[in-house]
């Protein structure tokens, strides 16, 4: 699926991604909160690239049957739903993506990476907060205002709101 992308969004979805129309929205609005927050925050052009190489592939193959995310992810510790972040960066990197933080990213934006540099922290605080999200709305739409001033007050904020999701579920950490 080739996306219309907005100027200044590039880069794009590759061409082998497998994603609805919604999640095609999704990608895009989170690319658009990481592009504002870049330019907000003054980040140099290149920096600016890696945050968006990160989110047109973070959930790129996100609506992939289980047997393409085998492929690519059979490996992965954890149920299949979280597979689509590995597979995903597994493809990319098949594909010739080198930036190990742009791969990290991707492969991890589910769950959270100590590790991480500013492109993984990124991805994640904006997948997240994700303005059609349809959760605490007002929370979430003051957290990606604030993020260009506190980023790590922010991502602070949204591991530990992810975090005490998954207790109050019953998934396994």
């Amino acid at each position: 699926m080739t996306p219309t992308t907005p100027p200044g969004l590039r880069p794009t979805l590759p061409e082998w991604a497998i994603v609805t129309p919604a999640r095609l929205e999704h990608i895009q609005r989170v690319a658009e909160l990481a592009a504002g927050w870049a330019e907000q925050m003054g980040v140099p052009d290149s920096e600016r690239n890696r945050w968006l190489r990160a989110v047109w592939l973070h959930d790129a193959l996100r609506d992939a049957p289980p047997e393409e995310l085998a492929k690519w992810a059979a490996s992965t510790p954890g149920p299949p739903s979280l597979w689509h972040g590995p597979a995903s960066a597994a493809h990319a990197k098949a594909e010739g993506e080198i930036d190990r933080g742009v791969l990290d990213a991707v492969r991890y934006h589910s769950v959270g990476l100590a590790e991480w540099d500013m492109v993984g922290r990124i991805l994640y605080c904006a997948d997240f907060l994700d303005p059609e999200r349809p959760f605490n709305r007002e929370v979430r739409r003051a957290l990606a205002e604030r993020l260009p001033m506190d980023p790590g007050g922010v991502l602070r904020e949204v591991a530990r709101s992810r975090i005490l999701h998954l207790i109050k579920s019953g998934w396994p950490i």
